[in-house]
């Protein structure tokens, strides 16, 4: 295992999405042990495949380890299968634009289906910070990233902020 490095904005890699991963391959299981391994050296709580040049439908989360309550978990191929309706407020970070957090507006619910390291099928359901986090990764699969859901002048004042450091 590895660590890998860690694809900062305005990489073009993290407005592109991700391909499906056809297969699990000895490569994928590679490659989603050194996500993890990346993910808590960062120190972060979930990486997607292209926060390391990985163009594919991968990421790793793990809500919990910071507290001692370590629950780490690989999302192949995930996809939001519900979302609840009522919204909030969160302060976001990204291990892809540091130094930077943002209030993003988001489910507060969802529950998603993945694929497993074992190729096994998982359904599970997601609220409060394991649902930002959750979407906050799926959104990487899909080339979007936390200034995506700012208004103009949001964005623009935060990313004057990233640049300037």
């Amino acid at each position: 295992m590895s660590v890998l490095p860690i694809v900062l904005w305005p990489d073009p890699r993290l407005a592109e999405i991700c391909a499906p991963v056809e297969k699990i391959t000895p490569e994928i299981e590679t490659l989603a042990r050194d996500m993890l391994e990346t993910m808590y050296a960062a120190p972060g709580r979930g990486l997607a495949g292209p926060q390391v040049g990985a163009m594919l439908r991968i990421f790793v989360m793990d809500i919990g380890w910071k507290e001692g309550k370590s629950d780490p978990l690989v999302c192949i191929n995930p996809m939001l299968q519900e979302i609840g309706e009522d919204r909030a407020v969160n302060t976001e970070g990204c291990l892809s634009i540091p130094g930077v957090t943002a209030d993003v507006s988001r489910p507060s619910q969802v529950q998603m289906v993945w694929t497993g390291l074992n190729g096994g099928r998982y359904v599970q359901s997601f609220d409060g910070f394991g649902a930002v986090c959750a979407q906050h990764e799926l959104d990487h699969l899909d080339g979007v990233v936390t200034f995506d859901h700012l208004d103009a002048q949001t964005r623009a004042d935060l990313i004057a902020e990233y640049e300037a450091q």
